[in-house]
């Protein structure tokens, strides 16, 4: 029996609080409206991004939501006027939209459309309101996504099509973690080949940064963690060596990151933070070579906190750059990234680490939280 116009019940991982884990409950979802899309969500991954908002850190955290922002589905229904897509297409939501007409779409420069940021934040979608309901309750949607419900809606401009050979289940991965590490190399930093890295964390993100700055060509690519169980991946990706700080013998009153600059000939070309410490930030921005050294900023640091350095450190030739979601222009890069991965050129399947059915999200969280996933796939299907 088709569903079109009809409200939807299905499970869903709901948020009622921050620090608490997620219910699994049965939802209402209303109909897309103009403009929007349905989605039934096949696969969704577990981000340090949903965690940072459950655990309370992020300054525009609401709840009740439904939280999630790295899936793939199929399209169920389509609202008025929307174009682009069909019943039955292969999607992938995305967090970072694409209008194509915003100051911010028409500059090459930047990937952050602005076109429905501010509904966005405040967990609506663009018309001001919410498609989801909890028994007459609403919840809030999440970074345009909300994956964790097993059919959910979005706006029609964040969203695209990807090749139907593409599995799903991989293809959810180039919702955030993948291409925000890989194009943070490619297109923030532009990483020459022959060029020196450094990364700080070897989650996800981190090992996505070494590949990118292996297929950019870097000579030296230096893998950066307290977990040392971490290494093996990272040389797996790309890295050349791997370092953990609490290993390495300081002397007085010496600094991590000088002796990086110290033992590393005078520090890196390019540095790349995965972690969202701003303690660490600084270390990848002052172990940047002095003249050239390029620092990026990845990780989402804590609501409320600063980062800092002395002047000097800019001074003296250093930049500091930030990314997000790789500056990919989301509608146009994704499904390019998808052939790059049907291609062999992008590695997806290596990832994932773990796999479970939606009704065990919070042990996915637990593993998260331990360090031992680099991503874990989460199913709506037994």
């Amino acid at each position: 029996m088709s569903t079109v116009g009809q409200v939807i019940n299905c499970k869903a991982a709901i948020a009622w609080s921050a620090k608490a884990p997620l219910s699994i409950e049965t939802i209402q979802v209303a109909p897309p409206k103009a403009n929007e899309v349905r989605i039934k969500i096949l696969y969704t991954a577990v981000c340090h991004t949903d965690a940072y908002t459950l655990d309370g850190h992020d300054p525009e955290g609401l709840f009740p939501v439904v939280l999630g922002h790295e899936g793939a589905g199929i399209v169920e229904s389509i609202g008025e006027g929307v174009t682009g897509f069909a019943i039955g297409d292969h999607v992938v939501p995305l967090y970072v939209p694409q209008c194509k007409s915003c100051e911010y779409c028409l500059n090459p420069k930047t990937n952050l459309c602005q076109k429905i940021r501010i509904t966005q934040g405040n967990g609506f979608l663009p018309d001001g309101t919410s498609r989801f309901s909890k028994d007459g309750k609403q919840l809030f949607h999440f970074m345009g996504c909300s994956t964790f419900s097993e059919y959910t809606v979005v706006a029609d401009i964040s969203l695209c099509k990807v090749n139907p050979v593409a599995s799903l289940e991989k293809v959810s991965l180039l919702g955030c973690g993948i291409s925000t590490g890989y194009g943070a190399v490619l297109n923030t930093c532009k990483v020459e080949a022959g060029s020196t890295v450094a990364v700080w964390g070897l989650g996800a993100v981190g090992l996505a940064v070494i590949m990118g700055a292996k297929a950019a060509g870097a000579k030296q690519i230096v893998g950066i963690d307290l977990l040392e169980t971490k290494f093996e991946s990272a040389k797996f990706f790309g890295a050349t060596e791997c370092v953990n700080p609490k290993s390495v013998k300081l002397a007085e009153g010496q600094s991590f990151q000088s002796w990086l600059v110290e033992n590393f000939n005078g520090g890196f070309d390019y540095t790349f933070e995965c972690i969202g410490n701003v303690h660490t930030m600084r270390q990848a921005l002052e172990a940047a070579h002095k003249g050239w050294g390029v620092s990026c900023i990845i990780g989402v640091a804590g609501a409320g906190q600063e980062i800092a350095t002395r002047p000097f450190q800019l001074v003296t030739g250093r930049t500091w750059k930030g990314t997000a979601f790789g500056g990919w222009k989301s509608v146009d890069s994704v499904p390019k990234l998808v052939e790059d991965y049907l291609n062999k050129k992008l590695l997806i399947d290596e990832f994932i680490t773990h796999r479970y059915h939606i009704d065990d999200i919070n042990t996915a969280f637990d593993v998260l939280h331990k360090g031992e996933s680099l991503r874990s796939v989460l199913s709506f299907e037994k």
